[in-house]
This record gives C-alpha cells, structure tokens and sequence, in this order.
C-alpha cells in the first residue's frame, strides 16, 4: 500500500498520509516526520460520521493544512503545510482513487465468465 500513496508523498509540503475505514480504524499510516501523537489514540467514528456526506474537505489552520477525501473504504486524510500544493494534492487523489477499491468476491458460475 506504500506505493500507493508515494506520488502523494513526494508532493512538497505534504506531511504525511492517513487512510481510515468508515468506522474510524487506521488502515494505513504513513508519515515523513515525527507526530506528537498516533492516530489509533483517538475515537474518530463521530468526526467520520459526521463528514460521512461530504465528498472531499480542506481544512485551513494557522500552521498547516488538512484535506479529506472519502473514498469506497473510508476516508483519506492527508496532513500538510499551509504552502502545499492543494491542486496536485487533488489530482493525485483523482488517480489514486480507483485504486482504492475494496476486492470484490464473485458468486456462482460468474466467476468463470469474467470479462
């Protein structure tokens, strides 16, 4: 899942990357310096709940920069500086969408009558 989200990671400015399920469990982490605390501390269902109709979301503050995408596992979290590129930040999340995709399980005789 690390290459995933490299093409995220190497835009300047971003800090890291977090992706959660719906119900607000880390799935995947990664960041490329050191946080004051882990994500897995905090309850985030009600915050995910709460943004669970919005498509994506850019969160502005006085040091940095949060945007959320929700995606068909959860939400995508990417933290940043307040300088950072927010269009490719876009952009990259517009192709790496697709890719996020829960693994569906065929039934039946469709299994062997793939396209």
């Amino acid at each position: 899942m690390k290459e995933l989200f490299k093409d995220i990671l190497s835009v300047e400015g971003v800090k890291g990357v977090i992706l959660f399920s719906s119900q607000g469990e880390v799935i995947f982490k990664m960041f490329l310096s050191a946080i004051p605390e882990e994500p897995e501390t905090r309850d985030w269902a009600l915050f995910f709940d709460s943004v669970s109709n919005v498509r994506e979301s850019d969160l502005i503050f006085e040091e940095g920069r949060i945007y959320i995408r929700k995606t068909e596992l959860g939400f995508l979290v990417i933290l940043m500086n307040s300088s950072a590129p927010v269009a490719l930040v876009r952009l990259n999340c517009d192709v790496l969408l697709p890719s996020l995709k829960p693994a569906k399980t065929s039934k039946g005789l469709g299994r062997f009558f793939k396209r």
